[in-house]
């Protein structure tokens, strides 16, 4: 009887020792989610009723509207500055570039002709 009740006791300790590894490899992985962002995954979804979806979207428009309204006075002291005229390239100006491209698309593809 003395060899079995030694046996348990060592068996004990030895599931003692184990949870206690068991233990601190937890906390190890623990940390290293924190550190990683891993651990806020496990947390529930927020369920929200669709009044409230509805009740926090006019909320928000009224908070925007708010915001337009008071930044409206400041767009409107700014636009009083009549916008300069969008300058238009002359007909000969554009004549003058297509042909500047078109030699030097020329240009490229003799060199590739030449190359291969």
């Amino acid at each position: 009887m003395g060899n079995l009740s030694s046996a348990l006791q060592e068996l004990r300790a030895e599931r003692k020792q184990a949870q206690t590894r068991v233990e601190s490899i937890d906390q190890a992985i623990a940390v290293i989610e924190s550190l990683n962002g891993a651990g806020t995954a496990s947390q529930p979804t927020r369920i929200i009723s669709a009044a409230s979806r509805r009740k926090m979207a006019r909320a928000q428009q009224a908070r925007w509207a708010k915001v337009r309204q008071e930044l409206q006075p400041i767009a409107l002291a700014k636009t009083t500055n009549p916008a300069p005229e969008k300058r238009t390239m002359s007909a000969a100006a554009r004549r003058k570039i297509a042909a500047f491209q078109r030699a030097r698309w020329a240009k490229i593809k003799a060199q590739q002709k030449k190359a291969a």
